[in-house]
């Protein structure tokens, strides 16, 4: 038996607890809501607003590999954060437990890097650059001190797979309910109001909904549960030796890149391929048409996932999305049929996968956290989310430095080549993610 760990009896126990309230459940799901409009928001228009299309209205302030480039270095240099904050969260001991301090403290930062993003000083160049980069490192580093200890809080205070279902089955309901907020307000706001009020209104939405969901599961969240009394070597060690975790951790990752690169070339193939002068609400309606498709896909995939597991069915989704997403690098070269009836076909298509890669991999990375605590003896939560975090972040940072290369190669209403190349590679990328995945052999909750 591992040091430190309790004996076998104890491991059960740990897992049979009472049912968590219905509104605690949905306080708690919230959160998703400010998180999604935000980060969307963000994913959306952060590099578009550094680096705009030469015929936009906007000025540019660097080029979109020096955008991409500035991403890049920051997303690698304070990955490592998930992970020293996840093992930290699991060892503190505090009468609010192990995760509410962190939460408390560190969303209101979070929240102010998120406004001073878009207030860059004027002019561009090498000041905007310094800007961007400081000010996405405090604004990762907080959200990270902020949402990682959230995020792990879903198997500490639901532990039983009905909870988990119908917590994570909510947080989809509400983060695409931010999604729409975050992809579809956002060009609404920019459109009246311009970037920064655009950016005020995201972050202050993180703030109230993260505030709430704290405040619905105060009671379960702050009891007291033992600290993981690991070292980090140790503990990195446990995590690396969990098989089913390697193995969904690298198909999940490359799900999300694939994702982050469609839509970020999104606002740049509706200004060039369909040559529209107001590209912000044309944004507005394909991604509204791309989450209606998602909350009407959700439940379907549910019962799907009930009838045969949620393995079986985040693989359909992978493969949907891998074989989807190509499609956008066509619209407009299909005789007959006008590009913008292509594209909002092609959305809503896309809308079905996506629905996947928004139900399933929370409750997945629950059930490994259980199939460890029965292992090892010890509840690592944050850690486990830390280290998926740490890939997933450095991972994607590379997505902006693609997008930037591939619009070298055109990203003009005369040469669309870049802009329609960003589609296939991202159908690549999650096919990629589809081959690893077919590995994972976890049941959906693992016998205690």
């Amino acid at each position: 038996m591992p040091a430190g760990a309790r004996p076998p009896e104890a491991r059960v126990e740990s897992t049979q607890a009472a049912s968590l309230p219905r509104r605690a459940r949905l306080l708690y799901a919230s959160a998703s809501l400010g998180g999604e409009a935000l980060t969307q928001s963000r994913n959306l228009w952060l590099v578009y607003f550094y680096a705009p299309p030469d015929d936009a209205d906007l000025t540019q302030l660097l080029s979109p590999l020096a955008v991409g480039a500035v991403l890049t270095l920051v997303r690698l240099a304070e990955s490592l954060d998930d992970v020293l904050i996840g093992w930290w969260s699991d060892r503190t001991r505090s009468r609010l437990g192990r995760r509410l301090p962190f939460v408390l403290l560190a969303t209101p930062p979070a929240a102010l890097f998120a406004v001073l993003l878009f207030l860059p000083p004027a002019g561009g160049g090498g000041p905007a650059a310094v800007w961007l980069a400081a000010t996405l490192t405090g604004y990762f580093l907080f959200a990270t001190l902020s949402g990682g200890p959230y995020e792990a809080l879903l198997p500490e205070i639901a532990r039983t797979g009905g909870d988990r279902l119908s917590i994570v089955g909510a947080r989809v309901y509400f983060g695409a309910a931010g999604g729409a907020i975050g992809l579809v307000g956002s060009s609404l706001l920019i459109d009246t109001a311009g970037f920064a009020a655009m950016a005020a209104v995201m972050a202050a939405l993180l703030l109230v909904c993260r505030y709430a969901g704290a405040a619905g599961v105060w009671r379960q969240a702050s009891r007291p549960t033992p600290p993981a009394a690991l070292t980090l070597r140790e503990s990195l060690r446990l995590t690396a030796a969990s098989r089913s975790f390697l193995l969904f951790l690298p198909s999940f990752v490359l799900f999300q890149v694939g994702l982050q690169l469609l839509l970020a070339d999104l606002p740049y193939f509706v200004k060039t391929v369909l040559e529209v002068e107001d590209e912000d609400r044309w944004v507005a309606a394909l991604t509204a048409v791309a989450i209606g498709v998602v909350l009407v896909s959700v439940p379907l995939l549910s019962r799907a996932a009930h009838r045969t597991s949620k393995r079986r069915v985040y693989l359909a989704s992978m493969l949907g999305a891998a074989l989807v997403f190509p499609l956008l690098g066509l619209v407009g070269l299909v005789p007959l049929v006008p590009a913008e009836a292509q594209l909002v076909l092609v959305m809503a298509v896309a809308g079905v996968p996506l629905a996947g890669a928004y139900l399933f991999p929370a409750a997945l990375t629950a059930d490994i956290v259980d199939e460890d605590a029965l292992r090892s003896g010890h509840r690592r939560e944050a850690t486990y989310f830390g280290a998926q975090n740490l890939v997933e972040k450095t991972a994607t940072s590379v997505t902006p430095l693609l997008l930037g290369g591939l619009l070298l190669l055109g990203s003009s209403t005369e040469n669309t080549t870049g802009v329609r190349l960003a589609a296939p590679f991202a159908g690549a990328i999650v096919l990629g993610a589809w081959l690893v995945f077919r590995c994972y052999e976890l049941e959906d909750e693992p016998a205690s």
